[in-house]
C-alpha cells in the first residue's frame, strides 16, 4: 500500500485505551459522519459506478479512499449498532442481528440499551455538541432506545428503517421527530435531511465547542409507501421526477430509479460540503462518508464485481465505499487497502477527540495510523453474524475475515473458505484444500456467538 499524509506533530494522540487528556476545543476537529442506506460498492462514482457522484467523489480526491472497508453488518440495524458502539451486534443485549420492524409489537421493546455506550456519548462527555439528522433504526418503541438517550443532544428524523420519501411517514404511520416530539414536515426526505444538516451547521458557526453531526440519509433505500386498496404498506423506490431526468441514459428502469435517488442525495451532500466552505469550517472538519451495507439488487443496487448483496455475508453484502477527508491531516488522493471496518470508528474518533475509551469491550481498532500514512498493526479477525428473520424470508449467516482468509457459512450449506488475496470475488471455495483454516475460523465464530 502506498499512502502518505501530512499529520501535524502537535496533534499526535495517545494510542492506548487508557484515560486520555481532553484536548482544547480549538485542537479538536468537528466531525461530520455521512451514512447512506443500501448503497453498494458499485453505487459510487469513484468506486467504478456508472452513476455520477461528483460531490461524494470530491471526498476521495481531497482525502482518503478505503478499498477494503467493511460495514459492521449486511443489515441495517446491526450495522448501525456496530458503528456506534464499536461492537458487533452479536454482543448486543437484544441480539440485534436483523432489522427492527416498525410495525412489530415485539420489536417495539427491543433496541440499544443504556450499557451499550455509543462513541457519541463519549464525544458529548468530552465537550462535543452532538446532532443526529435522518435515520436511527436502533429502537423506535420505548424512549430508552432513542438517540436522545444515547449521546445525541438533538435528533431530527425517523426512528424506523424507512419512510415514504414524499409523506415522511412509515406507510400511513407518522415517524418524523424533532427531539422526542412528532412533527409535521413537508418535503422530499433527502432534501429535508440536507436542509436540516445545513441548519445545524449554520447554528454551530462560531461556537467554541466542536461539533459531531451524524447525517443518516435513508436514500437510496426504497420508500415505505401505503396501498389504500390493499390497506398495507408497500415498498416503492420513489425517486424525484427531476432526478429521474438526470439519469435518463440508464436503460433499466429499476436501476434508473435507484440512480436518481443517489444523484439527488449526492447533490445534497454537495450543498453540505459547500456550506462547510462558506462557513470556513472545512479546514477543521473531519468528514467521513460510508454506507451501511451492500446494495440490494432487487431494488436497483449494485455490488459489481463482488459476490452477493444486502443481507448476505459474501463480500457484496459487507464491503462498502468509505471516504475520509481531513484537510491538513490526510493527504489528498490517498488510498489504503488495509482491512478496515465500521467498528473501528469508535476508537478512532475518541482518540482524535482525546477522549477516554471507557471499559466497554471493543471489536474495532484505531484507524489513526492509516490517517497518518502508515499501515494498521495485525488486527483481530472480523466476525459477522446475521439472524434469521421470518418476516423478510431471511436465514442466519456467519462469516469471518482474518487476514487474507474469509470463511462464510451460508444458510443450509457447508462452510466455505476463500483466499481474498487471489480470489477477491469469492469464486473458488478452498475449504477442502485448507480444512484446518476453515475449522479454526468456524470455531472462532462459535466461541464468539456463545
Amino acid at each position: 500500500m502506498s499512502l502518505r499524509l501530512n499529520f501535524c506533530g502537535g496533534f499526535l494522540l495517545a494510542l492506548c485505551a487508557c484515560s486520555c487528556p481532553v484536548l482544547l476545543a480549538a485542537e479538536r476537529p468537528n466531525i461530520l459522519m455521512i451514512f447512506t442506506d443500501d448503497q453498494g460498492y458499485h453505487d459510487v462514482g469513484c468506486y467504478g459506478s456508472e452513476i455520477s457522484t461528483p460531490n461524494i467523489d470530491r471526498l476521495a480526491a481531497e482525502g482518503l479512499k478505503l478499498t477494503e472497508f467493511y460495514a459492521a453488518s449486511s443489515i441495517c440495524t446491526p450495522s448501525r449498532f456496530g458503528l456506534l458502539t464499536g461492537q458487533f451486534a452479536h454482543r448486543s443485549q437484544d441480539h440485534l442481528l436483523g432489522a427492527l420492524m416498525f410495525l412489530s409489537d415485539r420489536d417495539a421493546e427491543r433496541g440499544i440499551h443504556s450499557q451499550e455506550v455509543t462513541y457519541v456519548s463519549r464525544l458529548a462527555d468530552a465537550g462535543y455538541q452532538t446532532a443526529l439528522v435522518g435515520k436511527w433504526h436502533l429502537g423506535h418503541g420505548s424512549k430508552i432506545f432513542w438517540p436522545t438517550k444515547h449521546g445525541f443532544d438533538s435528533f431530527f428524523g425517523h426512528t424506523g428503517g424507512c419512510v415514504d420519501f414524499f409523506t415522511l411517514n412509515y406507510g400511513n404511520q407518522p415517524d418524523w421527530y424533532r427531539g422526542e416530539e412528532l412533527v409535521d414536515i413537508e418535503g422530499y426526505a433527502t432534501d429535508v435531511i440536507t436542509a436540516e444538516a445545513v441548519r445545524v451547521l449554520n447554528a454551530h458557526a462560531g461556537s467554541e465547542r466542536p461539533l459531531y453531526l451524524h447525517i443518516a440519509y435513508n436514500a437510496p433505500h426504497f420508500g415505505k409507501g401505503y396501498d389504500l386498496q390493499a390497506n398495507s404498506t408497500v415498498n416503492v423506490m420513489q425517486p424525484k421526477p427531476d432526478d429521474l431526468a438526470k439519469v435518463a441514459e440508464i436503460e433499466d428502469p429499476l436501476r434508473r430509479s435507484f440512480a436518481a435517488k443517489v444523484v439527488g442525495m449526492d447533490e445534497g451532500i454537495g450543498r453540505i460540503l459547500q456550506r462547510l466552505d462558506d462557513l470556513k469550517m472545512t479546514k477543521n472538519t473531519l468528514v467521513i462518508f460510508m454506507t451501511d451495507h451492500g446494495g440490494d439488487p432487487d431494488y436497483g443496487g449494485s455490488n459489481i464485481p463482488l459476490r452477493g448483496g444486502k443481507a448476505t455475508l459474501y463480500e457484496g453484502g459487507l464491503k462498502v465505499p468509505c471516504l475520509i477527508r481531513w484537510p491538513g491531516e490526510i493527504e489528498p488522493g490517498s488510498v489504503s487497502d488495509d482491512v478496515t471496518c465500521a467498528v473501528d470508528f469508535y476508537p478512532t474518533l475518541l482518540e482524535i477527540a482525546g477522549s477516554d475509551l471507557g471499559k466497554q469491550q471493543l471489536d474495532g481498532i484505531s484507524l489513526v495510523p492509516v490517517f497518518k500514512g502508515g499501515q494498521l498493526p495485525a488486527r483481530p479477525p472480523l466476525v459477522f453474524v446475521t439472524g434469521a428473520h421470518q418476516e423478510l424470508s431471511r436465514k442466519s449467516w456467519q462469516a469471518v475475515r482474518d487476514g487474507k482468509w474469509k470463511w462464510v457459512q451460508p444458510p443450509g450449506k457447508q462452510g466455505q473458505l476463500y483466499n481474498l488475496e487471489t480470489d477477491p470475488n469469492e469464486k473458488y471455495d478452498v475449504a477442502d484444500k485448507y480444512p484446518q483454516i476453515a475449522e479454526r475460523l468456524n470455531i472462532l465464530v462459535q466461541q464468539q456467538i456463545q
